[in-house]
């Protein structure tokens, strides 16, 4: 594939990120709750920053190492978050995502996972798709669960931040596993 295609769900586009798209993510991403419950975006969230992440993402997607989509709402084309494949190789890729704190609750995380996994295995044709959160903030989790994941062990101690440590819980779906598996 040459250029990333357009996914689309009942309520929502995933598209490429755009330049444009930079003060947004900035903003999103830069609230603390983001922040504190994910395990790859910083705080603060610094001017640039967004834009320099943006900027990788083309040459990500050309050497297939990744797919990192901006989750936008149908009905108005508002950027409400971010859902991705990273570290693909060998067939496996690890699924992230964040929503932003004003879309939470709403399943638009849930529906932007199950599509890019659907993606993943039908037109990527990966095998793997793998996936881990903060073992102390369960909503990352029900989302794995409800796109068909199975918990596959809990790390202690996995992660240091800023002289804490963190735990981890980690989740993982393969195409053989079809019978929780429903496509988007």
């Amino acid at each position: 594939m040459k250029q990333q295609p357009l996914l689309t769900t009942e309520r929502l586009i995933l598209r490429p990120f755009q330049l444009s798209d930079a003060l947004t993510v900035q903003k999103l991403a830069g609230d603390p709750l983001i922040a504190n419950g994910t395990i790859n975006v910083p705080h603060p969230y610094a001017d640039g920053m967004a834009g320099q992440w943006i900027g990788k993402h083309v040459a990500g997607w050309h050497s297939q190492q990744s797919a990192i989509y901006a989750i936008t709402l149908k009905s108005n084309h508002q950027l409400i978050g971010c859902v991705g494949l990273h570290n693909i190789s060998n067939h496996t890729a690890q699924l992230g995502y964040w929503i932003g704190v004003p879309f939470w609750g709403k399943g638009y995380c849930t529906e932007s996972a199950q599509r890019i996994v659907d993606f993943a295995f039908k037109k990527l044709e990966l095998e793997k798709i793998y996936s881990r959160h903060l073992s102390r903030e369960a909503a990352p989790g029900k989302v794995m669960k409800k796109i068909g994941m199975k918990h596959v062990m809990r790390k202690n101690g996995a992660l240091r931040v800023n002289r804490l440590t963190e735990d981890l819980d980690y989740y993982e779906m393969k195409t053989e596993d079809d019978v929780e598996y429903k496509p988007a």
